[in-house]
């Protein structure tokens, strides 16, 4: 999977993408990650992609040409253009369901805003897929590119050593207690300063243990992310008939 990050700072990059499963990705070329300046695509002597907003304000804006010359040059390297979107907290939350429906994508561009954002005509000529990290305010758009990044290469196949631990974390939606929290787990040692690891944990019975997992599931949402019960159906008693 290919993902263009499209940035006024690409050296914020330089530590993230050398370390952990993101490297070993990349270096077993299950993910290319390439990185743009918008500067490059300036036409100025100075290199400026800034400048104040009409109507005034604080702050500046980025400018339109940079932007839509950079991404149209980007897309046109390959025969597969990408989905495009935009880092912005007006945009759609990022939760585990976008995550998964951008992991079904072959190329991701992500567009990283800075200062006070873009000029908004980016967004009515561009039409990204606007999203945001969540209900609070970065610095710039770097940061949540990271998170888009790593939550989607978890997805990938190959990325992880197990192909479950993807499918059994918290609000994943392909395991049966779908969006809700992970279930509490333990390894050794069994007894740590009086606290003992759940005697189910090594019963052996692996049917036993799921409806255990499935259980604490439920109960840690309930206690820790109740919002994320509303509407939803509550999970099947164990035991009865069907």
């Amino acid at each position: 999977m290919r993902f263009d990050v499209l940035t006024l700072f690409p050296g914020l990059f330089d530590g993230y993408l050398q370390q952990g499963l993101l490297k070993k990705a990349i270096d077993a070329k299950l993910v290319d990650i390439q990185l743009r300046d918008f500067r490059d695509w300036t036409k100025n002597k100075h290199r400026s992609v800034d400048d104040t907003p009409y109507g005034g304000g604080p702050g500046m804006l980025i400018r339109c040409e940079p932007v839509f010359d950079c991404v149209e040059a980007v897309q046109s390297e390959e025969q597969q253009p990408g989905r495009l979107i935009m880092l912005t907290p007006q945009g759609r939350k990022l939760d585990q369901g976008l995550v998964e429906e951008l992991s079904t994508e072959q190329r991701l561009l992500l567009l990283c805003g800075r200062y006070e954002g873009f000029d908004d005509r980016i967004s009515q000529g561009l039409k990204p897929l606007e999203v945001s990290a969540g209900d609070f305010i970065c610095n710039g758009g770097e940061v949540p590119a990271m998170l888009i990044i790593d939550s989607v290469i978890r997805l990938i196949p190959g990325v992880l050593g197990d192909e479950m631990s993807a499918r059994d974390d918290s609000f994943s939606t392909s395991k049966m207690s779908a969006g809700m929290l992970e279930f509490p787990q333990y390894t050794r040692p069994r007894e740590y300063r009086e606290m003992n690891v759940p005697d189910i944990l090594l019963s052996g019975n692996h049917q036993a243990i799921a409806e255990w997992r499935e259980e604490q599931s439920l109960e840690r949402t309930r206690q820790r992310r109740s919002d994320l019960l509303s509407g939803s159906d509550p999970l099947p008693e164990h035991g009865g008939n069907d």
